[in-house]
């Protein structure tokens, strides 16, 4: 009886099947957060609770905090949502809330800054000093301050990735060191009065008092947002990628037509549209495409999730945290500016007090992880309307200062323990 025998690596073949005559068709992946918009409003149900059991909250605690302080202060004094009041709060936020979009920027790397509120002292110091001290054009002192500004961030990065000292240690020195510095510009007298008529004076007094001005604001954020949902859902769609589906680009559309407009008609109530917004909010926009649309922000992002992985893959991590730093001290002068332009002078108390500890708390009230890697700068603008609105409502009630630092710490708190509570949520649903 012979016996064959097969060679090695060679197949024997079987009998056939139904399945083996069928080709499998590749299956892509799909996104399940993209795929559940299909199924309409049972499909959105869906994707609510599965981010709820994930951790994900975005930013619905501080939406939901917001709605709550305007309904109790509200209830408290009528005038806490009059048109006055909200103008006020709207200038107000917008020092804090330029200077918390470089926090962002910090923290979405895993570190902290704590020479901002001296930074944007020396920047009012600086324009005051060259400006009418010394007599220099307006213009060009605003330019010398704002360099000034993202040299000496880039100078505490450069002493972070380059020399390896903790941004903890390195930021609290240049706080010292800046606010001597800023005093010694300043010199004996303390106080240099600024012009109210000025280019710095104007960045929280001038605004624009035609009606069509905030109208017309509303219309183009509208139809930019539009626009660029659209486009992106076509171009999505042409490379086979989930994306949006009209119906809901339609109703975010409306949703933000409502805010806009809501917005233009309270303005328009009273002055008009404040320059002092419309600045911060083309911040907002220029800085949140920086983040999300560019590889600088993507390295951003990696740096933040993992320094080790980023510099495997080739990301020059040193570089990357210079530029970082480099843009909150931009952003701190740029706070600087607005500070002094609201009380038209650059005074030694610039930069002190609870204006630190307010940035901090703007930026993470707003969203932004201590633990860095998740944030955007949107952020900034709904922590700093948080801190702000408490700010405003407590002094209509006529509540100390000390009482007033006592609930915006317990706020601070509150958030910083959602983070953590949020984190570890997000560990155990393996998505952090």
């Amino acid at each position: 009886m012979s016996t064959e025998h097969t060679p090695v690596g060679s197949e024997v073949p079987g009998p056939a099947t139904v399945a083996d005559e069928i080709p499998v068709a590749a299956v892509p992946a799909v996104d399940p957060r993209l795929l559940v918009r299909e199924e309409g409003l049972a499909g959105y149900l869906h994707e609510f609770k599965r981010k709820m059991r994930a951790g994900d909250l975005g930013s619905l605690p501080v939406v939901i905090g917001l709605a709550v302080i305007c309904v109790i202060f509200q209830s408290l004094n009528a005038n806490f949502l009059s048109a006055e009041n909200i103008n006020n709060i709207a200038v107000t936020m917008v020092a804090t809330g330029m200077m918390a979009v470089g926090i962002i920027f910090v923290l979405l790397l895993g570190e902290i800054d704590l020479s901002v509120g001296s930074v944007s002292g020396v920047s009012g110091a600086i324009v005051a000093v060259l400006a009418v001290t010394h007599g220099m054009n307006e213009w060009l002192a605003v330019l010398v301050a704002l360099v000034s500004g993202a040299l000496i961030g880039a100078l505490h990065g450069f002493f972070f990735a380059k020399i390896g000292a903790p941004a903890f240690a390195v930021t609290l020195s240049g706080l010292l060191f800046w606010s001597g510095f800023m005093l010694q510009l300043l010199g004996s007298s303390g106080t240099i009065n600024l012009d109210s008529d000025g280019v710095v004076g104007k960045l929280t007094t001038y605004y624009f008092s035609d009606v069509a001005a905030a109208y017309g604001l509303a219309v183009v954020a509208v139809g930019a947002y539009f626009a660029g949902s659209f486009l992106d859902a076509r171009r999505r769609s042409a490379a086979g990628v989930p994306s949006r589906p009209l119906s809901e680009i339609l109703l975010r559309s409306g949703l933000l037509a409502v805010i806009a407009f809501g917005a233009a008609a309270v303005f328009n109530q009273y002055k008009g549209l404040p320059l002092a917004v419309l600045l911060f909010l083309v911040v907002l926009v220029g800085t949140d495409f920086l983040l999300r649309r560019t590889g600088f922000g993507r390295k951003v992002f990696a740096l933040g999730g993992s320094v080790e992985a980023s510099r495997r893959a080739g990301i020059n991590v040193a570089g990357i945290r210079i530029a970082v730093f480099a843009i909150a001290g931009t952003f701190a002068a740029v706070g600087g500016l607005f500070w002094a332009s609201k009380i038209a002078a650059a005074n030694q108390s610039a930069g002190a007090g609870d204006l630190l500890m307010n940035v901090i708390a703007a930026a993470v009230i707003g969203g932004t992880s201590l633990f860095g890697g998740r944030g955007r700068t949107w952020n900034a603008l709904l922590g700093v309307m948080v801190i702000t609105s408490i700010q405003y409502g407590l002094a209509l009630q006529g509540i100390a200062t000390p009482i007033q630092y006592m609930i915006t710490g317990a706020v601070l708190l509150a958030t910083v323990v959602i983070d953590s509570v949020t984190r570890k949520t997000q560990k155990t649903a393996g998505r952090a």
